[in-house]
């Protein structure tokens, strides 16, 4: 655990929640009940609006039929998305990991209808960053050294998200593996990690999942009486990790001198100006 101290980071002595922990060690937990069902309806409500009132943001290369389940920068949009990601029980799970100066670095709205689980990379096992701390094959993180953790993400469930309706799965202590799962088995259901099975995230509206952004996930498939799945993406990072919430060639820093310079992929990408991928995508 970690907090800032004069400007730096330092070991954090106090105690921090058990939620904390758990997220910590194992790279996953739930927070039950975090949201109320009045604040619920609020996000439902304003998230819905927006889907109707806006057309899809067609970032990345998907097709419009998987573009039309995301919406991007919510807290730009919603002022209950941008309360919801400055909840205080959710910052103190949070900031003990990755400082008390983190910041929401992309906040996207899910919205999957029922039958349709959509071809989004979020279908196979992956991770949202990194491995942050890379490890070669047969290399195991120290176990008395906690490992750090730069990016976190949250789901802040607006329905009920029961086994039927392809929750999040997660492989608990792979984010300390220091590797992206086997390209092998991205579609196994079966897939393992040191005899760690798949925990499905089952959810009722207004809890919160959180997960390290390393941890192995993915959506597990859907069944017969598949109801769809709608919530509220959060993530996390520390102060050193930049915003996504735009793609850098909307939001950047430079001058119209400065682009018209960066030439070659290589310039571009120097200079700041990146290829959506992860959060921004």
């Amino acid at each position: 655990m970690i907090r800032r101290g004069r400007g730096y980071l330092k070991i954090r002595e106090e105690p921090a929640p058990p939620e904390s922990v758990q997220l910590e060690r194992e790279g996953y937990t739930v927070i039950r009940g975090l949201f109320t069902p009045g604040e619920v309806a609020e996000l439902r409500d304003e998230i819905g609006a927006i889907y109707d009132r806006d057309p899809p943001d067609m970032r990345g290369s998907r097709g419009p039929e998987d573009m039309a389940m995301f919406r991007y920068a919510m807290l730009n949009r919603s002022a209950a998305a941008q309360r919801a990601v400055a909840q205080p029980k959710l910052l103190e799970v949070i900031e003990p990991l990755l400082g008390e100066d983190c910041h929401v670095i992309a906040n996207t709205a899910w919205r999957n209808p029922a039958g349709h689980p959509g071809s989004h990379g979020g279908q196979t096992w992956h991770i949202d960053a990194g491995p942050h701390v890379p490890l070669p094959e047969g290399v195991r993180w120290p176990a008395n050294i906690p490992h750090p953790v730069f990016a976190v993400g949250v789901h802040v469930y607006l329905q009920d998200c029961a086994l039927e309706d392809g929750p999040t799965g997660v492989l608990p202590g792979t984010h300390l593996s220091g590797r992206p799962p086997p390209p092998t088995r991205v579609m196994d259901d079966d897939l393992d990690y040191e005899g760690q099975k798949v925990v499905p995230l089952i959810t009722r509206a207004g809890d919160a999942g959180l997960f390290v952004s390393d941890i192995w996930h993915r959506r597990m498939p859907t069944r017969e009486g598949d109801h769809g799945r709608f919530f509220l993406q959060v993530h996390y990072g520390r102060r050193d990790i930049a915003q996504r919430l735009l793609p850098t060639a909307e939001s950047h820093q430079l001058s119209p001198e400065a682009l018209a310079r960066a030439t070659t992929d290589r310039e571009r990408r120097v200079v700041g100006l990146h290829p959506q991928f992860f959060y921004d995508g």
